[in-house]
């Protein structure tokens, strides 16, 4: 078995190339040192250092021994900080918009679980829109959903392009008006999409709305409409329109982070992890 404090010993006198040096640096005497590298030596079966009355040489065992050493005592290092540091404990109280919600916040929330499981969570899914107004009343903690038009408030998080989904094999009658499936106010998406929409010439009607995109993405599955979501966040079972070229270009749309003013610790951890993680990822919604 390594002993960390072997490690330590067998470190200090290959950085210091000395073991007298070693023995100053880490307040101990020449022959604790020297018998800190034997017993290494001993546990391993090999030589580490090349050594006379003259000179200290670290030999290839030892170069590879020097490398698993750092690797060890750092390991040790974080291993010792985290568990120095007091636990969080508390409440977060989360928003977030369905897509996200059936996307890869799980990931991010197990993490932040792992790393904290005295943190009680608190998460509320709904529309972007209705978020906006929970943090506002101070009735949730911090939210991760789309950035309304005009609002510069959050932290971007990634930025995905709405796109065009129906059923599979879904030729769209560019003669009639365009059979829409969205969202209810207030939602960022809709006003997106109805706002590109007014800037050209197709005609269009709302055939299907829904509180949530799992409603919108069911009635798209049944074959009653178009419906929209961002490349990122694509639904199984659900594929562009054949003729999707023809259709209107839509535009990006920016998933943001947001917080109350003021935040716990918990908050603030989770809010740093949101910040850190990929949202984007490689991942497929629902």
């Amino acid at each position: 078995m390594l002993n960390p404090i072997w490690l330590k010993t067998f470190a200090a006198v290959a950085a210091c190339h000395s073991f007298t040096e070693a023995a100053r640096q880490l307040g101990l005497t020449q022959s604790s040192v020297s018998d800190h590298v034997r017993r290494l030596e001993e546990a391993v079966g090999r030589r580490l250092f090349v050594r006379d009355t003259h000179s200290l040489a670290i030999t290839p065992d030892g170069e590879a021994m020097l490398a698993h050493a750092g690797a060890i005592l750092q390991a040790i290092h974080r291993a010792q900080a985290q568990f120095r540091a007091p636990r969080l404990r508390g409440r977060v109280r989360l928003g977030s918009s369905d897509d996200i919600a059936l996307g890869p916040l799980p990931t991010v929330l197990a993490a932040f679980r792992n790393a904290h499981p005295d943190v009680e969570l608190e998460i509320t899914i709904g529309m972007t829109g209705r978020l906006y107004e929970l943090l506002d009343a101070g009735a949730i903690d911090l939210m991760v959903g789309k950035r309304r038009l005009g609002d510069r408030r959050g932290t971007a998080l990634f930025t995905g392009r709405l796109e065009w989904l129906a059923r599979t094999g879904t030729m769209v009658d560019l003669e009639q008006p365009l059979p829409l499936l969205l969202v209810a106010e207030p939602s960022v998406t809709r006003a997106v999409v109805l706002d590109a929409l007014a800037q050209t010439d197709f005609r269009w009607q709302l055939v299907c709305t829904s509180s949530s995109h799992s409603g919108c993405v069911a009635a798209a599955r049944g074959g009653l409409g178009i419906t929209v979501r961002p490349q990122y966040l694509a639904a199984r079972g659900l594929a562009p329109p054949l003729n999707v070229a023809s259709l209107p270009l839509l535009p990006d749309v920016e998933f943001i982070a947001l917080a109350a003013k003021r935040l716990s610790r918990p908050a603030q951890t989770l809010l740093e992890l949101l910040h850190e993680s990929d949202l984007r990822g490689a991942w497929v919604g629902e």
